[in-house]
């Protein structure tokens, strides 16, 4: 019975090892219904708690796939007398082994690294091992783990964990207090000292409640919070806490103060993607005049006014403000400009009105004609760089190219005036409020590369913009804070591609947010209590949730989540608890 038990470690021990060496597979099966998945720690709540940031295996049921005969149909409902929940396994999610096959795979795996064992080499170190468990014991357990402990290349011993769970309850009375969980830490390990450690996290910015309607945002912003000394459980976080923001902004929120200016480089992208595909969806106008009615009347309205080139600017500047007055008044005070050029205002008449590739040519071949005919005599910037303010500037010495506008020119000088329009837009509001300077910005304002490339630079501008904003008008920020962000947003940026996933960080004092948070309550506190040290340290920690931290398993309660925003007086918890037990080898 040993050797064949010896045999079984072995067997898995290779699996593991020929997985974790193949940097091309992610993946594998072993016994044939049991599925080992290579990821990284963070990806998954419970283990994060303890693996965050390093590789895993992960244990699960394999999954048949749809289109097999012996494909299971339906749910499985397994109910748990002990916890009064139901767990309800899908065959679309991950699917958890039985809490018994868990132990057995444990039991395998700590064989494997065990050094004492002659006929297993256990001189590979494995990744850690955890095992999704589907909460037949009476205690709930959700995931079984296990992490070698090395000294030098030698394996000493294994680090075993446990995690229990329970369905969400608005009772603070059926959680462990702070002494009790200590007493269960000191029944595990015996050890003279102890250290026990805070942590919570709040939203600041996110989903919001609108009549008892949840408005759900792909935005977010929620702070950590790390302390030590902890009195009780669910205690609010000291001010001497570290706190570190969590930023993630996605683009089109309308809410945002960057909406209006989100919708422009969404018409910005509809261009680039006419050059990039042949077709073009464009979007619903927002002005009932047509794109060459405007023009007309734009152009007419130059050749008119007799004035100087200095009272122009001025009229622009003028009716630019008027124009302005319409638009959200949280969007001028961020980026409205006054000195708009001829281009930028054609551009701003253009996107728009226009429905077609005829409404473009057309309302540039007026301009066109204007300009070679001498009927205005338009000031631009002096660093435009577009087609149509290269041909202005030789109107000026009445000498300009011919341009025919054909293919796709004219959609090519259209896309050319917006990115030249919203690049001065982004320039002025973070020089202006001395976030960054230009030699920094060079990257994402940088004309040398081809069209597509400039649009892609300018969403990631945008993006970063979009945080800045965000954590400026909702959070209200400092300017160091911002500052700090900016610097983060664009070195990241400049070497990686567009991410709206991306969840950017800045370290922050919580009395700078203090009253953001205090009145809320939390969507995740808990607390560690910790021995030993080095690769011997072992920890008990017990976290309470607004959802739950795993998610092979799904709990039926008399209590739903209602926490959003802290719009309730008393929130639901779901509770997690994590046991560590240290098994040395020698």
């Amino acid at each position: 019975m040993g050797s064949k038990v010896i045999s079984k470690a072995e067997e898995f021990l290779n699996i593991c090892r020929s997985l974790q060496e193949k940097e091309s597979s992610d993946s594998c099966l072993y016994e044939e219904d049991i599925q080992i998945l290579k990821t990284n720690g963070d990806k998954i709540a419970a283990v994060n708690l303890y693996c965050g940031n390093q590789t895993v295996f992960v244990c699960e049921k394999a999954v048949p796939k749809l289109s097999e005969p012996n494909d299971e149909q339906g749910m499985e409902t397994i109910s748990d007398a002990d916890d009064g929940c139901d767990v309800l396994q899908t065959e679309q999610g991950p699917q958890p082994l039985t809490v018994t096959k868990a132990r057995q795979l444990l039991s395998l795996y700590t064989l494997s690294q065990n050094s004492g064992v002659s006929a297993v080499d256990s001189s590979f170190v494995l990744h850690p091992l955890w095992v999704r468990c589907d909460m037949s014991d009476p205690a709930g357990t959700t995931w079984f783990g296990a992490e070698p402990v090395s000294v030098g290349n030698k394996v000493t011993g294994v680090k075993l964990y446990s995690v229990t769970c329970k369905g969400s309850t608005v009772d603070k009375r059926s959680f462990p207090t702070l002494e009790e969980l200590k007493q269960e830490h000191k029944k595990r390990h015996n050890l003279p000292s102890m250290g026990v450690k805070g942590n919570a996290r709040f939203s600041l910015f996110g989903s919001t409640v609108l009549e008892n309607t949840i408005i759900e945002s792909q935005s977010s912003v929620t702070v950590d919070f790390k302390w030590s000394h902890v009195e009780s459980v669910l205690e609010d976080p000291p001010l001497s806490s570290t706190a570190t923001l969590n930023i993630k902004v996605s683009s089109g929120d309308m809410r945002s103060p960057m909406f209006e200016m989100y919708r422009e480089l969404e018409f910005l992208q509809t261009l680039a993607d006419c050059l990039k595909t042949g077709e073009t969806e464009w979007l619903e106008p927002l002005e009932s005049t047509s794109a060459v009615n405007l023009t007309k009347a734009y152009l007419e309205e130059l050749q008119n006014t007799a004035q100087t080139s200095q009272d122009q600017v001025a009229k622009t500047a003028e009716t630019t403000k008027l124009k302005s007055e319409t638009d959200p008044p949280i969007f001028n005070c961020f980026l409205e400009r006054g000195n708009l050029d001829f281009v930028e205002q054609l551009w701003i008449r253009l996107r728009k009105s226009v429905t077609s590739y005829e409404d473009v040519r057309d309302s540039l071949k007026l301009v066109i004609e204007a300009l070679r005919y001498n009927d205005i005599k338009p000031w631009i910037h002096r660093d435009s760089s577009s087609s149509l303010s290269k041909l202005i500037l030789q109107s000026y010495h009445q000498q300009i190219d011919h341009v025919s506008l054909t293919d796709v020119t004219p959609i090519i000088m259209l896309l050319e005036m917006g990115l030249d329009k919203i690049r001065k837009d982004y320039i002025n509001y973070l020089i202006g409020e001395e976030l960054t300077t230009l030699n920094h910005l060079s990257y994402f304002l940088s004309t040398e590369v081809d069209l597509q490339e400039q649009v892609v630079r300018l969403r990631k501008l945008h993006h970063l913009l979009e945080i800045i904003v965000t954590c400026g008008t909702f959070l209200a920020l400092p300017y160091d804070r911002l500052f700090l962000l900016t610097q983060s947003c664009l070195q990241h940026y400049k070497t990686s591609p567009y991410d709206e996933e991306r969840e950017f960080k800045l370290q922050i004092k919580p009395a700078l947010i203090s009253h953001l948070y205090q009145k809320e309550h939390p969507v995740m506190w808990g607390v560690e209590v910790s021995s030993g040290h080095g690769p011997r340290e072992v920890r008990t920690s017990f976290q309470l949730s607004d959802r739950p931290l795993v998610d092979h398993v799904v709990f039926e309660t008399d209590y739903p989540n209602e926490t959003v925003n802290g719009d309730t007086e008393e929130p639901a918890f779901f509770s997690t608890m994590v046991c560590c037990s240290l098994v040395s080898f020698t």
